[in-house]
């Protein structure tokens, strides 16, 4: 039997909340689930406010319309990311100044941001690479220092702390993903965190289509109408209510995910000291929330074979990001500086199946079909 990629988990309450949301008459969006959602992410994390959206993406490009980017605007984001988080940014007419990797693991490379400031530099995006922390510390000091806003990409880090606190509490505002690759899903889904109050009143408009119209259904308002602009990004109730389902799980997801990566750490390991391959590395401010597991090949050509043999094994592999600033849409619009660590990432890294199902002799049987491709 095949290995896939990735397997969504249901913990099978989901179609129970769903029936209970229909069975309500109210299954547009800020419905019940909705709101038992926000609350969870807010008591759970301290966030200030938490908006339901329907991806990642929506919450990115409210992070964008919420900060006023204009055209000639500049927002510093890693190279080794996924579109969107660029994209958010240059649909509102932002110039992306994309920055390079660190030597050692694919998130943003701090030592290199304060030579990309200049004055037109609204944001910078942290993008917190398989659930693993920026070094948070030295983007608050550069973001307060030159007075620029700073955003979190933590599409993958659900569940995941710098120093003990928890990622996506840092940012002014921060993106969370639940698509069915992420350890919590939704099937697509997202969350917006906004952790200065100063964006509070004007999310909800953004969220609700540009119109006053949640604070008018909380008679806090005497009329409802359009007041900015915006989007419908809230999801329906149908998303909300999976969600809580997976929600209430949360700690048995984490258990087993976690476990499944460090079994593939300890089976890997002597490959690693034998200098064939490169495991994940986890800085000591940072925590391990089980979201992928990858290894770095030795090239680009060792990895696509590495590929191909273990889809011979029914077990499938993939390459993750390739770098932005060589993509076709952006490559002629970056400032040609060379981003090594990113394109070392693009060419060497290999994201092995991880997910709640997968069984640890399954994991096993990975690993040894990866030593037998090495021995050969």
């Amino acid at each position: 039997m095949q290995i896939p990629f990735n397997k969504p988990y249901l913990t099978g309450k989901e179609t129970y909340y769903i029936q209970k949301a229909v069975k309500s008459g109210k299954i547009s969006g800020n419905g019940l689930y909705t709101k038992k959602c926000q609350e969870f992410f807010v008591q759970r994390y301290g966030f200030q406010k938490a908006l339901m959206t329907t991806s990642c993406t929506d919450a990115l490009e409210m992070c964008a319309i919420l900060l006023n980017i204009q055209p000639g605007d500049e927002v510093i984001v890693p190279s080794y990311t996924f579109v969107s988080t660029a994209n958010a940014f240059v649909l509102r007419g932002a110039k992306i100044i994309f920055a390079d990797s660190c030597v050692n693991n694919p998130n943003i490379d701090t030592t290199s941001i304060e030579s990309l400031i200049t004055p037109r530099t609204k944001a910078i995006v942290a993008v917190h690479y398989g659930g693993v922390a920026c070094e948070m510390d030295e983007l608050l000091l550069l973001s307060d220092k030159h007075h620029i806003s700073l955003i979190e990409d933590a599409a993958q880090a659900i569940e995941s702390f710098y120093k003990d606190q928890p990622l996506g509490s840092f940012g002014k505002l921060s993106a969370f993903s639940f698509h069915e690759t992420k350890n919590i899903i939704s099937g697509e889904g997202g969350l917006l965190a906004i952790n200065d109050s100063l964006y509070n009143k004007r999310a909800e408009i953004i969220w609700e289509k540009g119109t006053n119209r949640a604070e008018f259904a909380r008679g806090e308002a005497n009329k409802y109408g359009w007041v900015d602009i915006g989007s419908s990004f809230l999801p329906s109730e149908i998303t909300s209510a999976f969600l809580y389902a997976q929600l209430e799980k949360l700690h048995k997801i984490q258990a087993k995910r976690n476990a499944l990566w460090l079994r593939y750490y300890i089976n890997l390991l002597p490959l690693e000291q034998k200098g064939v391959v490169k495991l994940p590395y986890i800085p000591d401010y940072a925590a391990n929330n089980g979201h992928l597991f990858y290894i770095l090949c030795g090239s680009a050509e060792v990895r696509a074979r590495l590929i191909s043999f273990l889809r011979s094994k029914d077990i499938l592999s993939v390459f993750h990001y390739l770098s932005l600033h060589k993509s076709p849409f952006y490559k002629e619009k970056h400032d040609g500086r060379e981003l090594k660590n990113s394109d070392y990432f693009t060419d060497h890294l290999l994201r092995l199946p991880l997910f709640y199902e997968l069984k640890p002799s399954q994991v096993d049987y990975i690993c040894e079909s990866i030593f037998s491709f090495f021995k050969q």
